[in-house]
């Protein structure tokens, strides 16, 4: 009787602390993310990042990649296999579209999705936000940055 207590004395905050850890990349449903303090783009698609190195984009950023795409593409950007590394997509304005487009529309293959659409959830100003901070995390890195840069 005094094991079992002690067992489910030891069990209960082992199992909160692996909720918490489990939620720390997001819960799996996407989320949106909250753009205020960044310049609104408007309804027209930009082609190009407009937040490139904007220390407050990269924060917004930050906290929606966290939310939306770590749980498949790594924690701090960096690809632990399941998805793509995001860090090694080039700087360019073609990559730039890319990012958005794929991002708006998901990823399938054999008619699953592999990444979810977000293009009733994120923003433009989010998507863009996500990016740049992709984007830093990149440039911590100087083998990925000498590839992209």
């Amino acid at each position: 009787m005094i094991r079992t207590l002690r067992a489910a004395a030891l069990a209960l905050p082992l199992g909160f602390a692996a909720t918490t850890l489990v939620h720390a990349h997001g819960d799996g449903a996407p989320s949106a993310i909250d753009t205020t303090g960044l310049e609104p783009l408007g309804e027209n698609d930009r082609d190009k990042n407009p937040y490139i190195g904007n220390a407050k984009a990269i924060e917004i950023g930050a906290s929606g990649y966290n939310k939306n795409c770590a749980r498949c593409h790594g924690i701090d950007a960096k690809s632990g296999g399941m998805a793509p590394d995001l860090r090694e997509l080039d700087k360019t304005e073609a990559s730039d579209v890319y990012f958005l487009t794929r991002v708006r529309g998901g990823a399938q293959r054999d008619g699953r999705y592999r990444m979810p659409p977000f293009a009733d959830i994120l923003s433009q100003e989010a998507i863009w936000a996500i990016r740049t901070y992709i984007e830093s995390e990149a440039d911590k890195d100087p083998a990925i940055a000498a590839k992209i840069n």
